[in-house]
């Protein structure tokens, strides 16, 4: 770096399988190891030369690029070292992603769950998800290589239940329609229509077929793999670059400070919480905090296999159930075994996983919205599992709890609704609570009935 606050393109990225330890080019698109096709990851094979710099100096540049009026330092890439070091400025891709806010929960929804926390609202991102943070990574990647290697014309393609396929449509569309197309796959009735309308919004080919997420990533793995086609999926181990921000914005907005502190995520495709471990375990190493935190991990149980598989260290992809929490109605996460991998490494005793019914999400998303804020059904899940956690003795009652909430509230408005009308399918499990629940009341155009019905007094 130049003078240390604006970034320089530096280190040396490589693909390394997580099997066999083989490495490939970073600039092949492939998301598999074409020797032992165990999954692969991205390794910077000059981290440790960022060791040079002390702790407090890379606190103090992240902090200083926070405030500066660069755009493309103002998201994700504000860690540009930590993420694409190899990528320029000028081929970032910004669209107002990353800075997502962090939200004291006021007393009561605190009395409820059983501690104070914090609500990381990952749902005012730019497609209103965290995978934009992912995205920006992928695409500014992709928009790269298009410019180094001189590509006439490039495919990306995912899989989807929702929040993926927005995201990976509306950063594609900012680039020149000439040279690249979008393509997702959904799992046919399975998605919102507020989700649906998101990428059919930004332009893309959207195919819809039967089965269920993992049906549709199954195709996808195998385009990817015998055709010329960018994978978009957190498969794709740029987009877990760009998801390491979510750990690296935490600690920056606790002010570096990661002393007792328990993070909870909705696993899903598990991509998310393997981007989140990774970005601390890159700011212990660097000196950046003072130590890694606690993760607790958080399914549905219509979809739970990695909550199984830390209680009998058997892991056992499993057939799901309809979940409110869509993005989670994952029976076989695709990376799992980064997972494995990172908590034998690193998390041994400070991993921990649970399993909220489909009941308790629902109560989660509402009680949180009811107490000022703007949390998905994924949302919920994390909020009712941090409440059952506690009440399980599972983890710590003491200390920084932050809670992710993974999208934004209206685009799960469906399920809210459901849960008012009483009229979830019986597959769901879901007794509603009256208390709960909210309708309009038709009333007509008159002040005084109006006042009556409030029960409102005149003023003397």
């Amino acid at each position: 770096m130049s003078d240390g606050y604006l970034p320089e393109m530096s280190g040396s990225l490589v693909y390394t399988c997580i099997g066999c330890g083989l490495q490939y080019d970073i600039y092949d698109f492939i998301y598999t190891c074409p020797e032992c096709k165990a999954l692969l990851t991205i390794e910077n094979t000059r981290f440790d030369d960022l060791k040079n710099i002390p702790g407090q100096k890379w606190r103090e540049i992240f902090d200083a690029r926070k405030a500066s009026n660069i755009l493309e330092m103002l998201g994700v890439f504000r860690f540009h070292e930590l993420i694409l070091p190899i990528i320029p400025l000028e081929d970032i891709i910004y669209l107002g992603e990353g800075q997502t806010p962090i939200v004291k929960t006021n007393s009561e929804l605190s009395s409820w769950v059983g501690t104070p926390f914090l609500v990381k609202n990952d749902g005012l991102n730019p497609s209103a998800s965290f995978k934009d943070r992912g995205m920006a990574s992928a695409i500014s990647f992709l928009n790269h290589v298009i410019r180094v290697k001189n590509l006439d014309s490039v495919l990306g393609i995912c899989a989807s239940t929702g929040d993926t396929s927005a995201a990976a449509a509306l950063y594609l569309s900012y680039l020149p329609k000439s040279k690249v197309s979008a393509v997702v796959l959904l799992p046919k009735g399975k998605v919102t229509a507020q989700q649906l309308s998101q990428p059919l919004g930004s332009g893309a080919q959207v195919i819809e077929m039967p089965g269920v997420f993992d049906d549709c990533m199954r195709i996808v793995e195998e385009l990817a793999q015998d055709y010329h086609v960018v994978l978009l999926n957190s498969k794709n181990p740029v987009r877990i670059l760009g998801q390491k921000s979510y750990a690296y914005e935490v600690a920056q907005q606790l002010f570096w400070d990661t002393e007792d502190l328990t993070v909870v995520v909705p696993i899903g495709n598990a991509g998310n919480i393997t981007a989140i471990m990774e970005g601390f375990i890159d700011l212990y190493e660097l000196g950046i905090i003072p130590v890694l935190p606690v993760i607790l991990g958080v399914q549905s149980h219509h979809a739970d296999p990695v909550v199984r598989w830390r209680k009998t260290g058997q892991f056992t992809p499993m057939k799901v159930s309809p979940s409110v929490a869509q993005a989670a109605m994952i029976g076989d996460p695709v990376s799992y075994p980064k997972v494995k991998k990172l908590v034998e490494q690193h998390f041994e005793d400070r991993f921990y996983a649970i399993s909220v019914t489909e009941g308790e999400i629902m109560e989660g998303m509402l009680m949180a919205n009811r107490h000022g804020h703007v949390v998905c059904t994924q949302g919920g899940e994390s909020v009712a599992g941090l409440k059952k956690a506690l009440a399980e003795g599972l983890i710590r009652k003491t200390g920084q709890f932050v809670v992710d909430s993974t999208s934004h509230q209206l685009k799960f408005a469906s399920f809210q609704q459901l849960y008012f009308d009483d009229a979830f399918e019986a597959d769901y499990g879901i007794t509603t609570r009256d208390d709960l629940k909210n309708k309009p009341v038709s009333l007509d155009a008159n002040a005084e009935n109006i006042a009556a019905y409030l029960g409102l007094k005149k003023r003397a």
